[in-house]
């Protein structure tokens, strides 16, 4: 990444906290995002282990862990490790980093990556997707959620805590070019206007990609 991964570390580590506030409960108020975890959680139980990428406080794992799924969650950030660990005790969160898992090849049948390849620099993305593809097991599923967009949104405070972070946004077809440089096969593309009074702003894409058999 070429954001300083110990400043990303700490940046959610300071937030952790205001972030489960704010955040944890959102899934209550978006119907799409909760068709599509359906959708995914119906889809991986018979492939092995999903994981939850880039889980924050855990509320993902949370919800799959609910509809049958066989879940954990990993994040940079031990802050927001602690924070779902809390929240979620019988389900399994750890530290990591996606760009680099320690995890062995072929493991999970599925990764969720609700909004957390965000702070990935556009040449690094294909590198990250190609990590995702190789703790896949062959059909293993990747549903990818982002910011449509081409912007770049830098902030240095966030909830009154000092951070430094970078906000990257992806088009639609951007995206799809480097999960299939990456080796993943297009299943579905979905997109939404955000919700009003619920989250930041932005145009939503969902992407439903899956590793060859």
């Amino acid at each position: 990444m070429d954001q300083d991964v110990d400043t990303l570390r700490e940046s959610y580590n300071q937030v952790a906290e205001e972030y489960v506030a704010r955040i944890y409960h959102e899934l209550e108020h978006k119907p799409l995002d909760r068709e599509l975890l359906d959708r995914f959680a119906t889809e991986v139980r018979g492939l092995g282990p999903a994981c939850d990428m880039g889980c924050g406080p855990g509320h993902i794992a949370q919800y799959l862990h609910n509809r049958g799924a066989d879940v954990l969650g990993i994040d940079l950030s031990p802050g927001m490790v602690e924070q779902a660990r809390q929240l979620n005790p019988d389900i399994e969160f750890r530290e990591g980093n996606m760009a680099s898992l320690d995890v062995d090849d072929e493991v999970w049948g599925g990764i969720a990556a609700f909004y957390s390849i965000i702070h990935i620099p556009r040449e690094k993305v294909t590198h990250v997707l190609q990590e995702f593809k190789r703790v896949l097991r062959p059909n293993g599923l990747l549903l990818l959620a982002f910011h449509q967009g081409q912007e770049i949104n830098h902030i240095d405070e966030w909830w009154g805590k000092k951070v430094s972070l970078d906000f990257i946004f992806f088009q639609r077809a951007e995206m799809e070019a480097y999960l299939k440089t990456a080796g993943f096969e297009l299943e579905d593309c979905f997109e939404r206007p955000p919700y009003q009074d619920v989250e930041v702003q932005t145009q939503r894409v969902y992407i439903f990609a899956r590793k060859p058999r």
